[in-house]
C-alpha cells in the first residue's frame, strides 16, 4: 500500500468511527423524541376528543357534520401550516450556530404572514360560495375558518422552529395549549346556547393560542454570524415540502368533504365520527415522524442508519395493528361510550376505516425518511394518487363502506409504490434481515 493509500484509509476512518459513534445517540433520540411526542399526543387526543364529544352530543349529528365540515377545511389549510414546519425543521437541524438558526427562522416568519393573510382574506371573500357548496346553516363560519388560516403558517414556522431543534417538549405542549384552548372555549359557548357558532369560534381561539404561547427559543449555542456557513432553505425544498403536504390534506379530508357533499346530514354526521377515530392513529404516527424528522435531516450526506428507519417504522405498525384489533373487537362499545346512541350505526366502518389510516400510516414513514435526506419523489406520487383518490370516491359513492374500501385499495398501492426502492436495496434489504 503506498503513502497515499494510507492516507486515504486513515482520513476515513473518523467518518467511519463518527458514524458508528453516533448511531446510538441518533437512535436514542428518536425513541425519546417519539415517546414524548406519543404522550403529547395522548393528551392532545383526550383534549380533541372531548371537544367533539360535547360537540356531538350537545349538537347532534346534522350539526356535528357541519362542525366538522370547517375542522376538515383548516386540515386542509394546514397543508401550509406543516409546509413550512417541514421546511423550518429540515433548515434549523442542519444549520449548526445560532444565528444561522434564527436566520432561518426569522426569513420563514416572514414568509408565513404574507402567504397566510392572503389564503385568510381570499376565505373570507368567497365565504358565500364556500357556504353554499357545503350546505353550511351560515357563511360566519367561513371568517371563523379564515381568523384561524391567517395564523396557520406562522405557528407551522414556530413548531419547525421547535421541532428542529429538537425541543420536542415544547413542540408537544404548542399542541395541548391549541386542543386545551379549543375544549374550554366548546364547553362555554356552546353551553351558553351558541351552538355550531360557538363550536367553530372555539377552533379559531385556539389557533390563536396556540401562536402565542410558548415563545421560541433557539440553542444558545453561539457562532459567528459567517453568511458561508448557512444552511439558507431552499426554493426547491419548498415545493417539495408544499406538495407533499397538500396530497397528505386530501389524502386525509377529501374523503370527509366528498361524504357531506354525496350524503345526507345525517350519514355525514356519522362518517365524521369514524374519521375522527380513525384521524387519531395517524396522529399518532405523525408523532413518531416528527421525532424521525430532524434527526435524520441533520445527518451529513451519505450517512446512513438503519435505526432512524427501522425504530419509527416499527413503532407505527405495532400502533396500527393494535388500534385495528381494538376497533375490530369491540366497536359498538367504543362508539356508545364516546358519542352516544345516536352514533351507533356507525359501528361496522370503525375497522375498516382504521385499517386504510395504518397503511397510510406506514407510507408517510418511508415517504418522511426519504424526504429528510433528499429531494424526493414520493410527494409527486401521494398528490396523484390524493387526486384519484377524489376522483374514485366522486364517482362510487353508493354507500359509505364503498367510500373507506376505495381509500384501502389507494393507500395500499400508494405503501407498495413508496417501498419499491427500499425493498430493491440490497442494503436495505439486509439491514432488514439483520433487525429480524
Amino acid at each position: 500500500m503506498n503513502s497515499e493509500s494510507r492516507l486515504a484509509t486513515l482520513d476515513a476512518v473518523p467518518d467511519r468511527i463518527s458514524s458508528a459513534a453516533f448511531a446510538p445517540i441518533r437512535s436514542s433520540r428518536v425513541l425519546s423524541g417519539s415517546l414524548i411526542m406519543l404522550i403529547g399526543t395522548v393528551f392532545v387526543s383526550i383534549l380533541n376528543f372531548s371537544y367533539n364529544v360535547v360537540v356531538a352530543r350537545k349538537l347532534g349529528p346534522a350539526d356535528f357534520g357541519n362542525v366538522s365540515a370547517i375542522a376538515t377545511l383548516l386540515m386542509l389549510a394546514s397543508a401550509l401550516t406543516q409546509s413550512f414546519q417541514l421546511v423550518c425543521a429540515k433548515f434549523v437541524a442542519r444549520n449548526d450556530t445560532f444565528w444561522a438558526k434564527s436566520h432561518v427562522y426569522r426569513g420563514l416568519m416572514k414568509r408565513a404572514w404574507i402567504i397566510s393573510a392572503l389564503v385568510a382574506v381570499s376565505l373570507i371573500l368567497a365565504r358565500e360560495p364556500i357556504a353554499n357548496l357545503l350546505k353550511l346553516p351560515s357563511s360566519t363560519l367561513i371568517v371563523f375558518l379564515g381568523l384561524a388560516v391567517a395564523f396557520s403558517a406562522p405557528i407551522g414556522v414556530k413548531r419547525g422552529g421547535l421541532q428542529g431543534d429538537c425541543q420536542f417538549t415544547w413542540l408537544a405542549s404548542t399542541f395541548i395549549i391549541e386542543s386545551a384552548t379549543k375544549l374550554t372555549v366548546a364547553l362555554l359557548f356552546v353551553y351558553l346556547g351558541y351552538g355550531v357558532m360557538g363550536a367553530v369560534g372555539a377552533i379559531a381561539a385556539s389557533v390563536v393560542a396556540a401562536y402565542v404561547f410558548p415563545q421560541v427559543s433557539l440553542s444558545t449555542s453561539r457562532g459567528h454570524s459567517d453568511e458561508s456557513c448557512l444552511i439558507p432553505a431552499s426554493f426547491g425544498e419548498g415545493v417539495q415540502a408544499i406538495v407533499f403536504f397538500t396530497g397528505q390534506v386530501v389524502v386525509n379530508n377529501i374523503d370527509i368533504l366528498l361524504v357531506k357533499y354525496f350524503f345526507d346530514p345525517q350519514s355525514a354526521g356519522l362518517y365524521a365520527a369514524v374519521a375522527l377515530v380513525g384521524r387519531l392513529l395517524y396522529f399518532a404516527a405523525w408523532s413518531v415522524v416528527s421525532a424521525m424528522f430532524p434527526i435524520s435531516a441533520a445527518a451529513k450526506p451519505g450517512e446512513k442508519d438503519k435505526h432512524v428507519l427501522l425504530t419509527p417504522l416499527l413503532l407505527v405498525l405495532a400502533m396500527a395493528l393494535g388500534f385495528i384489533l381494538l376497533l375490530v373487537a369491540a366497536p359498538k362499545l367504543i362508539i356508545s361510550l364516546v358519542f352516544g346512541a345516536n352514533f351507533v350505526n356507525a359501528e361496522k366502518l370503525f375497522g375498516l376505516y382504521a385499517t386504510g389510516t395504518g397503511i397510510y400510516a406506514l407510507a408517510v414513514v418511508l415517504m418522511a425518511y426519504e424526504m429528510s435526506r433528499k429531494i424526493a419523489n414520493t410527494g409527486w406520487l401521494q398528490l396523484v394518487i390524493s387526486g384519484l383518490l377524489a376522483v374514485m370516491i366522486s364517482i362510487f359513492h353508493d354507500t359509505l363502506e364503498q367510500v373507506i374500501l376505495i381509500q384501502i385499495v389507494l393507500m395500499t398501492v400508494l405503501l407498495v409504490m413508496v417501498s419499491v426502492p427500499f425493498l430493491r436495496s440490497v442494503e436495505w434489504r439486509d439491514r432488514f434481515r439483520e433487525a429480524a
